[in-house]
């Protein structure tokens, strides 16, 4: 597996191929899950072409305080407190060694293993269990022995944060444990996961550690319609690679709320996918409330066990906004809305980017609109082509004169006819 780099607004290997960050929330696959059930689930991400897994070390679900599938902890205790400057790394189905486990195994599928060092909780116990057990001084010496226990394995990413805002004292154990990691690890990328609502930008954007920022846009009704201008805001701020770490998840309870009874499903993951994607991303993270959990027990808010959850049809889907953008000239690609000549309100709402010989216009619901034929300069004519980002399948349907305008008619309409329009130059 290559070292990766940042490539102007994207990601890259050393040796120039592009790296779509396609990610899945896996939060407590370190704490939950038997290496036999954490092989299963790798070899399916690889399957469904995920690119990176999201995992935290200290996990949100009493991480310090309840053991995980072999009955261990992370830590020993001083003073019955779980001691961060004594990780348990002793016998061969240690935590430590079952997180070695899995990252060895995800490099096997050709998956990045993005790490959080530790949910926010226990660093900021504005909600959750806890128990708040960094300082500056013990932050810095987890971040380096954390850093240094990894900083060999090539397929690692970190991800400091985890859902809790930063107030003065806690930016402070941020920068602590980030320059633990970077004394140890100067070859892996870092990234920040905020709370809900918020990005990256808003708390370590002036943070020099940071190589790629993200949002959280959430579970709630706030962002998820207009989680583009979120990629935009972030565009704007810093010159940077971003992306949507925490998107709606399938499965999840709209707005946190089981009695509603609707569930996000595979038609709303994919509208923030190719929203956010072609307002630039770098890439973009799948996620299933049933998967990041790793639930075992069915009920109304959780309503499946993750085994089950795991081959859902959104998690089958998201691989073709991968495919869709390497396809192309990808290190081109910038958001360009001059494509389209009228857009729409709300979920309704269009967006739309191009790059070098081709452009993309995402219809999130399939309503017939006009195209600016004239965004294009010094070519013959446009083949236009229909997306399907639920197949991945492409139907060339019109050859179009480059100039002035036109009205284009999806195949399908209504919630869940989602489609890109493709259009590639000729010459």
């Amino acid at each position: 597996m290559l070292k990766l780099k940042v490539n102007g607004r994207y990601l890259a290997f050393d040796n120039g191929e592009p790296f779509f960050y396609l990610g899945d929330t896996a939060w407590e696959l370190f704490h939950k899950l038997s290496r036999e059930e954490a092989e299963y689930f790798l070899s399916e991400r690889s399957r469904q072409g995920f690119t990176a897994v999201q995992a935290v070390a200290l996990a949100e679900f009493d991480g310090l305080t309840v053991p995980n599938y072999y009955g261990r902890l992370p830590f020993l205790f001083t003073d019955n407190m779980p001691d961060p400057e004594k990780p348990d790394c002793s016998g061969d189905y240690s935590y430590w060694n079952h997180v070695d486990y899995i990252i060895k195994t995800a490099e096997k599928y050709n998956i990045f293993m993005t790490i959080l060092p530790t949910w926010g909780d226990k660093i900021n116990l504005c909600w959750g269990k806890g128990p708040v057990v960094f300082s500056c001084e013990n932050a810095y010496t987890y971040g380096k022995w954390l850093a240094n226990r990894y900083k060999n394995n090539p397929n690692i990413i970190w991800m400091l944060g985890g859902d809790r805002p930063l107030e003065e004292n806690h930016r402070k154990i941020i920068d602590s444990m980030a320059k633990g990691i970077r004394e140890e690890d100067t070859y892996h990328l870092i990234t920040f996961h905020p709370v809900g609502g918020r990005c990256s930008t808003d708390f370590v954007g002036d943070a020099e550690y940071i190589d790629f920022h993200t949002s959280q846009t959430g579970h709630g009704v706030d962002l998820c319609y207009k989680s583009d201008s979120v990629m935009e805001k972030m565009a704007c701020t810093f010159e940077k690679p971003f992306l949507d770490s925490e998107p709606r998840y399938e499965d999840h309870p709209a707005c946190f709320n089981d009695k509603i009874g609707y569930y996000w499903n595979c038609d709303d993951v994919r509208q923030n996918a190719y929203w956010n994607v072609l307002s630039g991303a770098c890439g973009h993270t799948y996620g299933n409330h049933c998967i990041w959990s790793m639930n075992r027990e069915a009920n109304s808010y959780f309503p499946y066990i993750w085994k089950d959850a795991l081959t859902h049809t959104g998690a089958e889907q998201i691989k073709h906004v991968k495919n869709l953008r390497l396809k192309y000239d990808y290190f081109s690609f910038k958001p360009n809305k001059s494509l389209i000549a009228e857009n729409f309100e709300g979920m309704a709402h269009m967006t739309a980017g191009s790059g070098n010989g081709y452009g993309f216009i995402y219809s999130p619901l399939g309503i017939p609109f006009k195209v600016n034929l004239s965004a294009f300069e010094n070519i013959n004519s446009l083949k236009a082509i229909w997306y399907n980002p639920r197949t991945g399948e492409e139907e060339l349907f019109a050859v179009l004169p480059p100039h002035g305008q036109t009205v284009v008619a999806p195949p399908s309409q209504g919630k869940g006819c989602d489609w890109v329009l493709i259009l590639e130059c000729v010459r």
